[in-house]
Parts: structure tokens; C-alpha cells; sequence
């Protein structure tokens, strides 16, 4: 596939590369969010404590996190198509684990293997759009992997808890299973090559930098799950500082390997570029305010607080998600035509706007006032995913794309993981102290009141995003090396 002809049908409807990517993307999104609503069953059916539980969203999202950058730098030299397909596999190899799952570790196990393969669906589609497509399209194809995105957000709760009623669990993996199988095909037969012009370099492997990737995949991974023990067991225990501690060693050995190598897994100067930083700096704050505020925060409150089912919860949620899936691609559009900025500076503060409401009279409220100051924090978010996508990708040339995009999804899942945890912690303390909200707006009842703090430290993420706006001004590309 050339560069030309994929300028000439930017439509998943036409293109195969897009096609199956977008499919991709909300089979991933799919599969984890109807999990998630499957947690309490699986717990009881396999006879674990809730403490443990976590884990089958932990084990998953420290995976997922690391993986995709590892995946943007091997499909930088190595074939996309392959490296695609290879991953599919990967992912149907853990599904099957999970569904098949005879006790609680496999079912983690299974979890982090599926997490393996499906790191590489968001890594590859969206460096593949940026090597491939010219800077006034790239908004509206990032706008439609954010629609697919959102789409899976939202019919998964929906899917996971008819799944689980009709036929258990253990259906939902089995299902994920047969949808990749399909997706395998269709990839095999229709999927092109984007690398397919490109002479390999005799020494690519050596290129991948794999000792950098590795440095740079355990520094993460120790990082999230640093700050996840904090959440849980507090900054004094030995595991939850330990790993913090690991995270600084591992990043320091990091950042002394990409400025010593010969080939570097990630050009130095990519960290000095700053319109790629500030990019993937919005994207951090905001995944960790919406995803790790707004959607976490959000089912605790009425499943645990107010008493609703999986289900009931889904339901509150799904209006906020479906917004995301109708508006990212207007929004991608709006980006190609009036910059990313401008577009992200609106979004923001839309974002700001349903969190602050969320704060103020979400919590406690009438379920219906919640679901409406959701759906304004999700249509603010669905105007930053694009955007700021849009803007990491003009500083990043051809060559590079891959990994690039690997580092800015890796913050941008690093946000979500962390911005659970910072929640949650921010949630626990006020929970142990007596007394009102902070937020001076709120009026609702005592035993709410630590939810509507929590939304409010989610506020001050989205203040400092908008504060990163300043960065998105003009910076030279990075080139490979």
C-alpha cells in the first residue's frame, strides 16, 4: 500500500488498513470493558475476595500499558502486517485461556497474555495513520479510532452484563475468541503492507533496540504497579514503595541507554520536543481525569454507594460513551481545519465543565442529573482523544511513527491506570475523615460527599492540561536517526 493510495480513499469503508483496524480497536475496547462488569461473578464463581479481584484488571492494564510501546518500535523496521497478525494471535491465545480458566491465577495469567496482544492494536493503527496519511486528514481517521473506541466503551457494560445473565462468564472469552478468529482472516486476506516499499536495514533487529524497550517496558510496568499498591496498601508498604523505587532505577537505565546506543528505541530527542510532550501530557491528565475520574469513580458510586446492578450502572454510563463514539469523528475533522489547539482548548474546558458538575451535583444527586453531567465530561473527551493524537503526530516523521505513537499511547494508558489509583486513594483518605465536600458547590448528602472530592482532584488534571496548551506550538519534527 502506498502513500498515495491511501490518500486517495481515507474511508474504513474503502481502505482495508482502516477497516480492520477500527475493528480492532472496538474488539479490544470491547473485551475490557465487558469484563470489567463481569468481575463480581467471576469472584464468586471462582471464590476469591474482592481485595484479589482487581487483579483481572491490573494484570491487563500493566501489560497493555507496556506493550504498546514495544509494538510501535517493531513495526518501525519489522513488517506491520505481520506484527498485526502475530498479535491477533497472541490475544485469541489468552482469550482462550481465560474462558477455559480452571482457578483464579491462570484466569490472570490468561489476562496478561491477552493484554500482550492486544497492546498492539492501538500502537499500530494509530502510527500506521500517521505514516501513511498527510497532517489534514490524520484528524478525522484519529476521530474514527476514538469513535470505535468509544462504541466498545459503550456497548460493552451492555454486552458483558446480557453475556453473564444468559450464559456465565465464561461466554464473554469465548465470544472475544470467535471475533478474532474472524478478524484474523479478514487481516490475512485484506490487510496491505504499508511497509511494503521499504527496503529493511540489514541490522534491524539491532535497530529494535530490544534491551531499551525492555528498560523502558519494566520502568512502567513498576511505575503503574508502584502506584496502584499505594492505592491499596499505602506508600509505606514495602511493595508499594519497592516498585517505585524499581521504576526509578529502570528509568534512569533508560534514559542513559537511548543516549548511549547506537540505535536508540526511542531518539533523544523525541523527550525535547515540545509539542510531542505536551500532547502526550493532555492525553495523560485527561485519560486519568475522564477514564480514571469520570468512569471510575462513576459505577463505585452507584453499585457500591447507591446500590445498583452491573447492569443499571451500564446503563447510567452508556449515554456518555455512545456521545464519544458520534462525536470524535466531527471532531478529528474540526482539528484538520482549525488545529489541534484551538479544538483542544474547547474540549477541555467542556471536559472541566461535566467534572465540575459531577463535583457539584452529580454526586448525590438524581441518577439522571448524573448521567447528564457524564455525558458533558464524555463529549469533552471525545474533542481531546483526536486532537491531541492529531498534534503528537506532526511532530513525528514517517520513519519513526511507529514508536513515537507507542510512547504517546503509553502515556495515554499510563493515565488511565494511575489516574484509578490516585482516585482511588483520594477517595479512600476522605472516606476515613469526617467533615463536608470541599467542593463549596456541593449539597448533597454525607455519604457522597468523598466522591465529589474525588471528581474535584480530577478537575485540577484537567486544569493543568489546559495549562500544557501552551506547548503546542510550533517544534520541529523528529527525524530517525
Amino acid at each position: 500500500m502506498t502513500h498515495a493510495s491511501a490518500t486517495q480513499s481515507p474511508s474504513p469503508l474503502t481502505n482495508p488498513l482502516l477497516l480492520v483496524m477500527v475493528l480492532a480497536a472496538f474488539t479490544s475496547v470491547l473485551n475490557n470493558s465487558m469484563v470489567n462488569v463481569a468481575i463480581p461473578v467471576v469472584s464468586h464463581d471462582l471464590g476469591i475476595a474482592p481485595s484479589l479481584s482487581g487483579w483481572i484488571i491490573t494484570a491487563y492494564s500493566i501489560v497493555f500499558a507496556t506493550g504498546v510501546a514495544i509494538y510501535g518500535r517493531v513495526s518501525d523496521s519489522y513488517s506491520l502486517r505481520r506484527t498485526f497478525l502475530f498479535a491477533l494471535v497472541v490475544f485469541g491465545l489468552g482469550s482462550l485461556t481465560c474462558a477455559l480458566a480452571p482457578h483464579f491465577g491462570v484466569l490472570v495469567g490468561g489476562r496478561a497474555i491477552q493484554a500482550a496482544g492486544a497492546a498492539a492494536i492501538p500502537s499500530l493503527a494509530y502510527g500506521s495513520i500517521a505514516r501513511l496519511f498527510p497532517a489534514g486528514q490524520r484528524g478525522r481517521l484519529f476521530g474514527i479510532m476514538s469513535s470505535a473506541v468509544g462504541m466498545g466503551a459503550a456497548t460493552g457494560p451492555l454486552v458483558g452484563g446480557i453475556g453473564v445473565s444468559m450464559a456465565g462468564w465464561r461466554i464473554l472469552f469465548f465470544g472475544t475468541l470467535a471475533v478474532l478468529c474472524l478478524l484474523f482472516i479478514a487481516a490475512w486476506q485484506r490487510l496491505p503492507e504499508p511497509n511494503a516499499g521499504r527496503t529493511p536495514p540489514s541490522d534491524r533487529l539491532a535497530r529494535v533496540d530490544l534491551p531499551g524497550g525492555l528498560l523502558l517496558a519494566v520502568s512502567a510496568a513498576a511505575l503503574l504497579f508502584g502506584v496502584t499498591a499505594v492505592s491499596h496498601v499505602g506508600p509505606t508498604a514495602p511493595r508499594a514503595w519497592g516498585m517505585l523505587v524499581v521504576a526509578l532505577i529502570t528509568g534512569s537505565l533508560f534514559t542513559w541507554r537511548i543516549r548511549t546506543a547506537r540505535h536508540p528505541f526511542v531518539p533523544p530527542a523525541l523527550f525535547g520536543n515540545r509539542r510531542f510532550l505536551s500532547a502526550a501530557l493532555i492525553a495523560l491528565l485527561s485519560q486519568g481525569a475522564f477514564i480514571g475520574g469520570g468512569l471510575f469513580l462513576t459505577p463505585l458510586m452507584l453499585i457500591d454507594q447507591l446500590g445498583f446492578s452491573a447492569f443499571q450502572a451500564g446503563l447510567v454510563i452508556a449515554p456518555g460513551a455512545i456521545s464519544v463514539a458520534l462525536l470524535a469523528p466531527i471532531v478529528g475533522r474540526l482539528s484538520d481545519r482549525y488545529g489541534p489547539r484551538a479544538v483542544l482548548g474547547t474540549s477541555l474546558t467542556v471536559l472541566l465543565t461535566g467534572l465540575i458538575g459531577l463535583s457539584s451535583i452529580g454526586a448525590g444527586g438524581p441518577v439522571y442529573v448524573l448521567a447528564a453531567c457524564l455525558v458533558v465530561a464524555s463529549s469533552g473527551y471525545a474533542g481531546v482523544t483526536s486532537p491531541a493524537a492529531n498534534a503528537a503526530s506532526t511532530a513525528l516523521s514517517t520513519e519513526i511513527a511507529g514508536v513515537g505513537f507507542g510512547i504517546y499511547q503509553l502515556c495515554f494508558f499510563m493515565g488511565a491506570g494511575t489516574g484509578a489509583a490516585v482516585f482511588g486513594s483520594v477517595l479512600a483518605a476522605r472516606r476515613h475523615h469526617a467533615g463536608g465536600a470541599l467542593n463549596p458547590l456541593y449539597g448533597g448528602p454525607a455519604a457522597t460527599a468523598p466522591f465529589s472530592d474525588a471528581y474535584l482532584v480530577a478537575c485540577v488534571a484537567v486544569l493543568v492540561a489546559l495549562i500544557a496548551l501552551i506547548g503546542l506550538g510550533r517544534a520541529r519534527r523528529i527525524e530517525a536517526i
